[in-house]
C-alpha cells in the first residue's frame, strides 16, 4: 500500500473543505434570494401596521433634525406624527413606533422589534397585561420622561430596567424631534 505524503493529504483535505463550503455559500446565497422579497414585505407590513398602531390614518414621512441619533423616520398625519425609534436595550435595539399628537402628547408606542431577554425586557413587545400595561403608561405623557428609579414617573418592567430606560429614552428623542418640528 502506497503512503500518501502529508502535503498531498492536507491540500486533499483543504479542496475537500472548499468544496463542501462553496455548495453550502451558494444553497445560502439561493435560499436566501428566494425568502428576502418575503422578509422585505413583511418587515413592511409590520412597520405600516405599527404606524397605523400610534396614528391612525397613517402619515407620509417628512424630513427632521435628530440630536440623538436614534429617531429613524418621521410620519406626519392628520393628527400628529408617527416616529420611528430605535434606541439600545440590554439584548440589542429596540425599534418602536411612537405616536405623538399635534398637542405634542405621546398618542402611543408599538414595539416593531426587539432582542430583549425573553420574560423580562421582551415583556416591553409582549400582548400581556404587563407588556400592555406599560406600554399604555406612555400614553398622554409629555415633556421629559424618566423611569423611577431615575426619579420619574414610568414604571419600569420588572427585572428589565435597563430596556425599560430605552423604551423611555425612545419616546424622549420622538417627543423632542417632533417638538423640533414646529
Amino acid at each position: 500500500m502506497k503512503k500518501e505524503s502529508t502535503a498531498k493529504y492536507v491540500a486533499r483535505l483543504a479542496l475537500t473543505l472548499l468544496a463542501i463550503t462553496a455548495v453550502v455559500a451558494v444553497a445560502l446565497a439561493g435560499v436566501n434570494a428566494i425568502t428576502e422579497p418575503r422578509i422585505a414585505a413583511f418587515q413592511g407590513q409590520k412597520l405600516q401596521s405599527a404606524i397605523e398602531e400610534v396614528l391612525p390614518g397613517g402619515g407620509q414621512s417628512v424630513p427632521f433634525t435628530d440630536p440623538s441619533g436614534i429617531v429613524s423616520t418621521v410620519y406626519m398625519g392628520e393628527n400628529g406624527y408617527a416616529v420611528e425609534v430605535s434606541p439600545g436595550g440590554f439584548g440589542g435595539t429596540v425599534t418602536m413606533m411612537v405616536g405623538v399628537g399635534s398637542d405634542g402628547k405621546v398618542l402611543g408606542i408599538s414595539v416593531v422589534s426587539q432582542s430583549e431577554t425573553a420574560g423580562l425586557g421582551a415583556v416591553c413587545a409582549a400582548t400581556t397585561s404587563a407588556g400592555e400595561a406599560f406600554r399604555g403608561q406612555f400614553a398622554g405623557t409629555s415633556g421629559t420622561l424618566a423611569v423611577t428609579k431615575d426619579g420619574g414617573d414610568i414604571d419600569a418592567i420588572t427585572g428589565a430596567t435597563i430596556t425599560s430606560r430605552a423604551v423611555t429614552a425612545g419616546v424622549n428623542a420622538a417627543l423632542d424631534c417632533v417638538a423640533n418640528l414646529g
